[in-house]
């Protein structure tokens, strides 16, 4: 993470544990979806499954991820009070994006900026590997491969996942521009 990312809370140890794809995390995103949306309200301007878990058939850790665009993630008083509460716990705080969580630690939000580089390159990556088998393929055997180290913290399990997902991502920039792909509704 860079030099302006702060950790709430600092390095935690856990367990990096990979399992199938489980088709109740769809239903778990809305769940959650709904409860984003009912607690921010209006400065919601979208909320959207990403991560490995909005991929079917891929096998993923059992988080689910969301993606929260708000006009503005660093003005914080605009949505950060309302999840908070409503039961999520700030654990990342850099420019352009934050990070709450769920307590039981089963749900990861991410507060973006609507119409960012960092919404975009989630929706991407997210829309490439449900379309093209070859890459959600050798995106999975990674996973699985670095889930059997040990890491000391997830940071540094995503990390190992950098050099990949940045192959993969050209891949999915070029169909972007071929296609005319864009982060719509």
């Amino acid at each position: 993470m860079g030099d302006q990312t702060e950790l709430i809370g600092g390095q935690e140890k856990r367990e990096i544990r990979v399992v199938a794809y489980d088709p109740a995390w769809p239903v778990a995103f809305e769940r959650e979806r709904r409860r984003i949306v009912d607690a921010v309200g209006p400065v919601v301007r979208r909320v959207d499954h990403v991560g490995s878990t909005a991929v079917p058939g891929l096998v993923a850790k059992p988080i689910i991820d969301i993606d929260l665009s708000v006009p503005d993630a660093d003005g914080e008083d605009a949505y950060l009070p309302a999840l908070e509460r409503v039961g999520y716990v700030l654990r990342v705080r850099q420019p352009g994006h934050r990070m709450v969580r769920t307590p039981d630690l089963g749900v990861q939000v991410h507060i973006c900026t609507a119409g960012s580089e960092w919404e975009r390159r989630h929706l991407l990556f997210r829309d490439w590997l449900r379309r093209d088998a070859a890459d959600r393929a050798a995106y999975a055997r990674h996973k699985q491969h670095l889930a059997e180290q040990d890491w000391p913290d997830m940071n540094a399990y995503a990390a190992a996942k950098g050099s990949l997902i940045a192959e993969i991502s050209e891949r999915a920039e070029a169909w972007a521009r071929a296609t005319g792909w864009t982060p719509g509704a």
